[in-house]
């Protein structure tokens, strides 16, 4: 057992504790919280708040780490990403996967929505050092070619299961890449089986605008870039409305969705979609927005419709780090006018419900969150010198 205090504690479900104590068993549980402390307690500068919660990662990608141009917009990102892919090494990649989930473990990330195109990362995340959820990404516009595609999804989630262990949980879904991959067949395919399996989705929305280009009229430089790459778009009807407006519908509206990136969402967007869905999540990755884009979401639309936030950091292919925290500190940096405890709740309890993980996300008797400490910062606001220690 262990009591653990600092100069505020950040439950999260309530508001800060000045000097609080946190008293956990030696399995990390939660046995108790308390206003005040006596000599008897671990007492640390800074601020503890439950573990992180990543819910957008490519973890199958962290051997490209360096290797992708920064800002040259999404097809060029796209591009290079599929000549690196092509020139792969599976000892590269493996040791990819194990050094970037070491150092999510080290950033005090305690769950994981992550992506999966192949199986390279099964066998990591079998070992239970972190929870994660798979989603296991389709992608093809030839209605011709769905039910193969489909099916070789369905033959890759049913190797992951067979990692699954009575210690280890691995819980899957199959998901559409993105509103421009996915022909009107598979889209149909992915919803009866989240349908059935009463399934969470994840799908990338609005990371460039040159996507609602695409839909609205066949222009713009993802069309061009694309065309020139030979991808036909013969299956692909311009709808007149944006990727969002377009695809939403096309997605089994009773299951909890993560949107993934989200960067040219409007405040028209926002409402439109919360009269749609009412289990919508709202991705953010900063980081990697700024690496590809070189352009941020307007955070003040998602908090002014109250829309379920959460935190990812995409892959090392469009980032420098692992680090939710770091994540954090980009939007602060930008728009330091969004409370720390805002900053905090996409970070933790809105990934949390999202990914139906009760026991996370807020420290509370009877959780096992995990527990972070915030160093180095300044009160109760981030600087790019706060650091993140790993308690518990």
């Amino acid at each position: 057992m262990r009591k653990i205090s600092a100069d505020y504690i950040f439950p999260i479900a309530s508001e800060p504790i000045k000097k609080g104590v946190v008293t956990v068993d030696d399995d990390g549980v939660i046995l108790d919280i308390e206003t005040s402390h006596d000599i008897d307690v671990e007492y640390y500068k800074g601020i503890i708040c439950p573990g992180f919660i990543n819910t957008h990662c490519h973890l199958e990608l962290s051997y490209m780490r360096g290797k992708i141009t920064e800002k040259s917009g999404m097809s060029g990102f796209v591009k290079e990403l599929l000549s690196v892919r092509s020139e792969a090494i599976s000892q590269d990649i493996i040791k990819g996967i194990e050094e970037g989930e070491a150092e999510m473990i080290r950033n005090g990330i305690v769950a994981v929505a992550d992506i999966s195109n192949d199986n390279s990362s099964f066998e990591q995340k079998s070992r239970g050092n972190l929870f994660y959820h798979t989603f296991i990404e389709v992608f093809d516009l030839n209605p011709k070619r769905a039910d193969e595609i489909f099916s070789n999804a369905l033959s890759l989630r049913s190797e992951l299961k067979k990692y699954k262990s009575a210690h280890v949980s691995l819980p899957c879904s199959i998901v559409p890449h993105a509103p421009y991959t996915v022909s009107e067949k598979l889209f149909g395919l992915i919803n009866k089986q989240a349908l059935k399996e009463n399934s969470i989705l994840s799908i990338h929305n609005q990371e460039s605008l040159g996507e609602s280009m695409l839909f609205e009229s066949h222009s713009g430089p993802m069309y061009e870039s694309f065309t020139r790459m030979g991808v036909d778009f013969t299956h692909f009807p311009v709808s007149g409305f944006n990727s969002l407006k377009t695809t939403l519908p096309k997605l089994p509206l009773s299951q909890k969705i993560l949107l993934v990136h989200n960067t040219f969402t409007s405040p028209e967007d926002l409402q439109w979609a919360g009269s749609q869905a009412a289990n919508l999540f709202w991705c953010t990755c900063p980081n990697a927005n700024l690496y590809i884009e070189d352009r941020l979401p307007d955070y003040n639309f998602f908090i002014k419709e109250n829309a379920w936030v959460t935190i990812g950091t995409d892959s090392l292919a469009s980032n420098k780090s692992l680090s939710v925290l770091d994540e954090l500190k980009t939007i602060s940096s930008h728009n330091p006018q969004i409370p720390l405890h805002t900053l905090l709740s996409w970070a933790t309890v809105n990934g949390a419900e999202f990914l139906g993980r009760e026991e996370l996300g807020t420290i509370e008797k009877g959780k096992k969150p995990g527990l972070n400490l915030l160093i180095n910062n300044n009160g109760l606001n981030l600087t790019q010198n706060t650091e993140v220690i790993k308690l518990v």
